[in-house]
């Protein structure tokens, strides 16, 4: 006896045109796989302000460096310092660096020019750790619009000013281009060797302003072209 086969055709829980889903073989819950046929326009992600994927914020950086050497040190001297007053708890005399200090320190004065260095320095170093702190860091890396709740993606700034030089590049009439991507503003200086050079920044403009919306960045920077020619060759 044959076993029955899963009908193809379209039926009242399958529309027509739509591929049957991958079925895993321990029976599992199906895995969904997009329809190549349909257009492009389906898979447009959703804007920001929709709420369907969340807030697209920046990347936060885990800073490994900075919190590995603070915690190294940290760590180094509270135990050579923990180790120091157990010793002398112990009837020990105290190591030979903190009487050092100790006797340099009552000899300073809050005025002289070390002590209010060494003090500028920590200042320094405390407000350095705090802006770690606060701010997200991976500053390079530019969030994107989310589409879905459990998935961020991010596009490094120089990956996105070489897709507009290439879409720059296209434009009739451009020898080079040169793009600096910011957080908020996409500088773009052009040189143009022939045509007029408002039409060759109307169509910069237009192409560019396609490209920064194709790259689906959560807050797209600012437009800022500027076309030139270029510089006269000496004989």
């Amino acid at each position: 006896m044959t076993e029955p086969q899963e009908p193809t055709g379209p039926g009242p829980d399958r529309p027509a045109g739509s591929e049957p889903s991958a079925r895993p073989a321990d029976g599992g819950r199906p895995v969904l796989e997009l329809d190549q046929s349909a257009s492009a326009s389906a898979y447009d992600p959703v804007a920001e302000e929709d709420g369907h994927g969340g807030r697209a914020g920046r990347f936060w950086s885990v800073r490994r460096v900075p919190a590995a050497l603070l915690a190294l040190v940290i760590l180094g001297g509270a135990g050579l310092l923990l180790y120091d007053v157990a010793a002398v708890r112990a009837d020990r005399p105290a190591m030979r660096w903190r009487r050092a200090a100790a006797e340099h320190l009552a000899e300073w004065r809050l005025d002289e020019i070390a002590v209010l260095a060494a003090a500028g320095a920590g200042v320094l170093v405390g407000v350095w750790l705090i802006v770690l702190a606060v701010t997200p860091g991976l500053r390079p890396l530019l969030p994107m619009r989310r589409d879905r709740a459990h998935l961020r993606a991010g596009l490094h700034r120089d990956a996105a000013a070489l897709v507009l030089r290439d879409r720059a590049m296209e434009v009739s009439g451009v020898q080079t281009v040169r793009v600096r991507m910011g957080r908020s503003r996409a500088s773009v200086q052009a040189r143009a060797h022939f045509r007029d050079l408002d039409d060759v920044r109307a169509d910069l403009d237009a192409a560019l302003g396609v490209g920064l919306k194709e790259l689906g960045l959560a807050r797209p920077p600012a437009l800022s072209v500027h076309v030139g020619r270029p510089p006269a060759r000496k004989r």
